[in-house]
């Protein structure tokens, strides 16, 4: 997701924040903190589809497979 944000910002010519991206997408910006910065956070499909409509994107740009084993305990 920071790749994304950062990729906006570029194209924008401006910062975007996490409280600016929830408002727009509908997310709480605790849950998009939590995604940004916790590894292996577990969010919803809603969330994640809302997640792509505002960045138009895949969902393989917002999410990677961790298989179990290498998940942090």
């Amino acid at each position: 997701m920071k790749e994304l944000i950062a990729d906006r910002e570029f194209k924008e010519g401006r910062v975007i924040t996490l409280l600016e991206i929830a408002e727009s997408a509908g997310v709480h910006r605790i849950t998009l903190s939590k995604l940004a910065n916790k590894k292996g956070y577990n969010v919803t499909s809603d969330v994640l589809d809302r997640l792509c409509a505002y960045f138009n994107c895949r969902i393989e740009q917002l999410v990677e497979y961790i298989p179990d084993e290498q998940m942090p305990s």
